[in-house]
């Protein structure tokens, strides 16, 4: 299955550092990529740069157009899922959408257009209250891939983790070797 998020409703003055951690977190708990409806070069940038330096296979992309982006994913067979607190509790919907070939994660910054509640597949809550998106988003994979996300490897990581009950402990590779 191929999960990628779509971030609606971004404001380059106001959501820079809100929507770097959608991609950081869509990155770390398994999603491919992600989508921008807004022209934000520096937040593609700083998502890439980190992808470049921790590895793996992330795409950003800006400038898209919201709708069409909704669109052209359903018409490939795939599946658009809207994170909001009005949709229906992820735990009765998550196994329904896990069967899809591909998850399109709809998360959205201000107000939401009236019009994805109606193109998405799923209006999903991740609890009924106000709470961070880059929460719902974060609960919402795991959900989806059931906990396996968290195990994953980053192939050609210039950097990693190693992890200690104290401190923090990283190896670093020459990006030529990774």
């Amino acid at each position: 299955m191929r999960v990628a998020v779509l971030r609606l409703g971004h404001r380059p003055e106001r959501d820079q550092r809100v929507t770097t951690h959608v991609g950081l977190t869509a990155r770390a708990l398994g999603a491919e990529g992600m989508y921008l409806a807004a022209d934000d070069a520096g937040v593609v940038t700083s998502i890439r740069d980190v992808a470049a330096r921790w590895g793996g296979d992330f795409f950003v992309e800006h400038r898209v157009r919201w709708r069409r982006c909704i669109e052209e994913w359903k018409a490939s067979g795939g599946c658009a899922v809207h994170l909001t607190m009005y949709g229906l509790p992820v735990q009765d919907v998550v196994g329904r959408i896990r069967a899809s070939k591909d998850v399109l994660v709809i998360v959205g910054a201000e107000k939401v257009p009236g019009d994805v509640y109606g193109l998405a597949d799923y209006n999903v809550a991740v609890t009924s209250q106000p709470h961070s998106e880059i929460a719902a988003l974060a609960v919402f994979l795991d959900q989806l891939f059931e906990g396996k996300e968290l195990g994953r490897e980053f192939p050609g990581a210039a950097i990693s983790i190693e992890p200690s009950p104290r401190g923090k402990k990283t190896a670093e590779r020459d990006r030529r070797e990774a």
